[in-house]
């Protein structure tokens, strides 16, 4: 190809000529001064001299301004030209007005330009051309904007053939002007082989689309992101839902079908194959059977890549050997989906072969390589693996009943199984030593130490309860006895203040004694309907004096709060144990957090709490910046006379009563805390719906009236003496005839001989031979309309459930004071 252009105006070349003419006329015009003499010469000499001045001059400034081009200029130019002449791709050059400054052979060739003077612009050359015109249009705006651009299109040649363009245009500036460069290349053969690929790859698609086999590609999560239409047929899935995340192994595998594939051992950098029998899963649900050839790329570090995998159809009339295939069927859907996870290994525990069941529940937990995934290494402790161990290899060594072996998971959660380990009789060669079934046991232990701490906690709530009762008798007494004391005692005798001493620590006993009722919920309570955001408004200022000025308060109430029903009194005692614990627990200072809020019956399984059933709660949090609760006693808490204060800093029952209160309300406590991030405790109250007109319990000891005396009979039936005789003289030194009994039985035969003079029976609730209700209901076959008061030391509901439905009683706890006596017996006959 030649180094020079057919069209080239973009240099300013030189003639000879004109410089040979040019120095004849200096040659000449200097000939004829030399003819001229004297002084006639000199002017022409001086002209002459000046004209040569003048044209150096000209010549400096033109070679500045670059109107003469030196040598040097010169050959880069002709480098660019020679290099611009010879490209394969047609150049073109136009100035700003449109006039063509350069174009080269290929051009011409390009534009089946017959010569120079018939070279055309490319708008011209392509402007019969419709399939090309719209692009030469956006190439031109581009080149007008100062735009580089490109663009491909379709040629239709004259003689009918069609070729592919890509034409191309970049403006640059030279010397000051705006000149245009085209570029034009054939790039026919490129396209035809490009089309040629992509119909190949559509024949291969195709092909693989429509095989007899299955086949998918999937990410190393699990993300599918090519699935053939084979098997999206089969599946019922939509092809458009493939890629991009949108369908995953868990979606097309049945069961634990995805674990299974997933634990597969890892092989630091190499492709392995394995073979997986596995359920398939249609879109509509239904299980498909199938064999999987599954190939996974491992990276170096063990990381699962990209993997492909062909399916084979393995459900009925896919295979020739029916009985064979479908025994075969049958066997991997009851080893896939057995409860029962299992696994072969050999005599060093490394494992053969697993079910989804395994991989699921173990298979995470397995460390080293491939070769050496030993099931030892997914024990936690080491006693576990050589209990483990030692069961493979009796097992190994023939052994038909070997223990099995209790372990637990390393891991979140705490979980636990329970290993069998079998001996396998007709091995293959393959190493296999043992067969080890794997039963996941961590809900049945913890529904173990659930089970375990209720009845613990029931023993000791009845512990406490029966000693409660026993204790109420004795205070009853001391209580009582004091008042008789007092009344006949002045504030100024000297025995006034030992008496009153000896009551008041019967008081604090009884404090005691309710506490422990509390906690084995046979205390007595008085529900009712109240609004917790309410409540604890209320009590802010008493818990803000209790937390002192070195512990923050801080009340977060939850939005439209529902309605509770619950004790009053007993709320609030737990409200101000629990931040009264929470004080103690800041020895520095800190802040206690009270939040409540609604908790919906689709929220409340979200908390994870065993026991804690799926209803509508009003939730009270009690959260304070303290050190947090020991792992080793959190389970301890709730148990009466545990503490962790000082001696004499502490009785032991706070929380137990908070429990108490909280189980005899219907509601739920939990504890939870992180060493040294404080703790949080969790109070669910069910939500209480309100009906238009809800009975109010009757409180036998309503306001005391101003006059203690009275009259009628009154028969008192209690069998321990010290209350019974309180209880006589108390009521007799206030003008009532008393009549005793110390059972039920004594009691109906009083009744034979007194009975239209009785008008009141105080009875016990407790008692040998024949107990309170029953006594009661005796009495009502003969009088219905006898009023009487019941007396326990235990809750009023713990014995209301064995009276008639709808039967009218009044109810004094234990231990009651001589004027609760009074006011409870009055009250009753008067009303």
């Amino acid at each position: 190809m030649s180094a020079e252009p057919p069209i080239d105006r973009s240099g300013r070349s030189g003639s000879i000529g004109l410089v040979v003419l040019l120095a004849g006329a200096l040659v000449g015009a200097a000939i004829a001064v030399s003819f001229l003499k004297g002084e006639s010469a000199q002017p022409w000499i001086l002209a002459l001299l000046a004209a040569l001045s003048v044209v150096g001059v000209f010549a400096l400034f033109a070679g500045a301004v670059g109107l003469i081009q030196f040598a040097s200029r010169g050959s880069r130019d002709d480098l660019a030209r020679a290099i611009a002449a010879t490209a394969e791709e047609g150049v073109l050059v136009t100035d700003a007005g449109g006039r063509i400054v350069f174009a080269n052979d290929a051009y011409l060739d390009l534009t089946r330009a017959e010569g120079p003077g018939a070279v055309r612009t490319v708008e011209r050359a392509f402007a019969g051309n419709a399939d090309v015109a719209e692009a030469i249009y956006r190439l031109s705006q581009a080149a007008r904007a100062g735009k580089r651009a490109f663009e491909e299109a379709r040629v239709t040649l004259p003689d009918g053939r069609g070729a592919w363009f890509r034409i191309g245009v970049r403006p640059i500036t030279r010397d000051g002007a705006v000149e245009t460069v085209w570029t034009v290349a054939d790039v026919t053969r490129e396209r035809e082989r490009h089309e040629n690929v992509f119909q190949e790859l559509q024949h291969a698609v195709d092909f693989l689309d429509h095989a007899p086999a299955g086949f998918f590609a999937a990410e190393g999560d699990g993300a599918i992101v090519y699935m053939n239409a084979t098997l999206a047929g089969w599946l019922d899935q939509d092809l458009t839902r493939v890629g991009g995340g949108a369908l995953s192994l868990r979606e097309i595998l049945a069961g634990d079908g995805a674990a299974l594939v997933g634990a597969l051992a890892p092989k630091p950098g190499a492709v392995a194959t394995e073979i997986i029998d596995v359920d398939l899963k249609t879109r509509g649900g239904r299980s498909l059977p199938a064999r999987l050839l599954h190939a996974v790329a491992w990276a170096h570090d063990g990381t699962p890549g990209a993997s492909r995998t062909l399916v084979l159809d393995r459900g009925p009339g896919a295979d020739v050997s029916e009985p064979l295939r479908a025994a075969e069927v049958r066997f991997a859907r009851f080893f896939n989906n057995t409860p029962l996870a299992i696994a072969t290994v050999d005599i060093r525990g490394r494992i053969l072969r697993t079910n989804a069941p395994f991989a699921r529940l173990i298979g995470e937990r397995l460390k080293g390589d491939a070769g050496e995934r030993s099931i030892m290494s997914a024990l936690a402790s080491d006693r576990d693996q050589a209990a483990l161990a030692a069961a493979i290899e009796a097992a190994a060594g023939g052994a038909g009943d070997v223990a099995p072996v209790d372990a637990a998971l390393p891991g979140e959660g705490g979980r636990s199984v329970r290993l069998f380990v079998t001996r396998v009789d007709d091995a293959d060669g393959d190493g296999e030593a043992a067969v080890v079934y794997a039963l996941d046991t961590t809900d049945q232990r913890a529904l173990e130490a659930q089970f375990a701490q209720s009845q613990k906690m029931q023993a000791v709530g009845q512990l406490a309860g029966g000693v409660a009762h026993d204790f109420n008798n004795v205070l009853t007494a001391i209580i009582g006895y004091s008042d008789l004391l007092l009344a006949n005692h002045r504030p100024t005798d000297p025995s006034f203040q030992d008496i009153m001493q000896i009551k008041q620590n019967a008081n604090r006993a009884a404090s005691l004694v309710r506490q422990l009722l509390a906690f084995s919920r046979r205390q007595t309570l008085r529900p009712q309907v109240i609004g917790l955001g309410d409540v604890l408004a209320e009590l802010r200022m008493l818990l803000s004096r209790l937390l002192g000025e070195k512990v923050k308060l801080e009340l977060v109430h939850g939005r439209d709060l529902w309605l509770v029903k619950a004790d009053l009194n007993q709320f609030e005692q737990v409200i101000i144990n629990l931040v009264v614990n929470a004080r103690d627990a800041m020895a520095d200072g800190g802040t206690v957090t009270v939040r409540t809020r609604n908790v919906t019956a689709a929220e409340a399984p979200t908390f994870g709490y065993r026991g804690l059933p799926a209803a509508d709660y009003v939730m009270v949090d009690v959260e304070d910046t303290g050190e947090g609760i020991p792992p080793e006693i959190i389970d301890k808490i709730f148990e009466p006379f545990f503490s962790t204060k000082e001696v004499g800093k502490g009785t032991g029952l706070g929380l137990s009563t908070v429990y108490g209160i909280v189980k005899q309300t219907d509601g739920y406590v939990f504890a939870l805390s992180e060493p040294g991030e404080g703790a949080i405790f969790r109070i669910f109250l069910p939500r209480h719906v309100p009906v238009e007109a809800e009975e109010a319990k009757p409180i036998a000891a309503a306001a005391a009236p101003q006059d203690m005396t009275g009259r009628g009979t009154v028969l008192l039936v209690e069998d321990e003496d010290a209350v019974r005789a309180f209880g006589a003289r108390a009521l007799a030194s206030r003008g009532y005839t008393v009549l005793e009994a110390r059972s039920g039985v004594e009691a109906l035969e009083q009744m034979e001989t007194h009975a239209a003079e009785v008008e009141l029976v105080v009875s016990d609730v407790v008692m040998p031979e024949m107990d309170g209700p029953s006594l009661l209901r005796e009495l009502r076959k003969k009088q219905p309309d006898l009023k009487i008061i019941f007396v326990s030391g235990y809750a009023e509901d713990a014995f209301k459930k064995n009276l008639p439905e709808g039967e009218s009683f009044a109810f004094l706890p234990k231990p009651f004071t001589l004027k609760q006596l009074l006011q409870a017996v009055k009250q009753t006959i008067g009303g």
